[in-house]
């Protein structure tokens, strides 16, 4: 059999020491620049920015993000549906907490999922309002 050394075998994942990177040189030198903005940064700035509207007869400066809101807002007073349906789904995001007046029913219903995630979900146990009458 011809043997050779594993340092100079060549194939699938093993290529010619001369194409192989060098020590300290990147894979993608053209990578993406240091100090990119994200969208994510760019969206946050854009929206902070002041502008002006005229808001019960007199011009104030809002940021967009503001504006937005309250244009939004006005639609679903005005009767939009989508507008409605947008601040609705806004509103439950922003401010589910999880604190209710019902605390110590959601904490029984919390303990009612938890058990059927478990996999055995407690039994109810059979009152004289819930059990069939016996026929005669």
């Amino acid at each position: 059999m011809n043997e050779q050394p594993k340092a100079d075998t060549v194939g699938y994942k093993h290529p010619p020491k001369e194409h192989q990177y060098q020590r300290g040189q990147s894979g993608n030198p053209a990578g993406k620049p240091k100090g990119a903005r994200s969208f994510k940064s760019d969206l946050r700035d854009e929206l902070s920015e002041l502008v002006s509207m005229t808001e019960g007869g007199r011009e104030i400066e809002v940021s967009k993000q503001r504006l937005l809101i309250k244009r939004l807002v006005a639609s679903a007073i005005e009767g939009d549906a989508r507008a409605i349906a947008t601040v609705v789904s806004f509103c439950v995001r922003a401010f589910d907490h999880g604190d209710s007046d019902d605390v110590s029913e959601a904490s029984e219903d919390r303990a009612i999922i938890q058990a059927f995630a478990r996999g055995r979900a407690p039994r109810r146990r059979k009152t004289a309002a819930h059990t069939p009458k016996e026929q005669i």
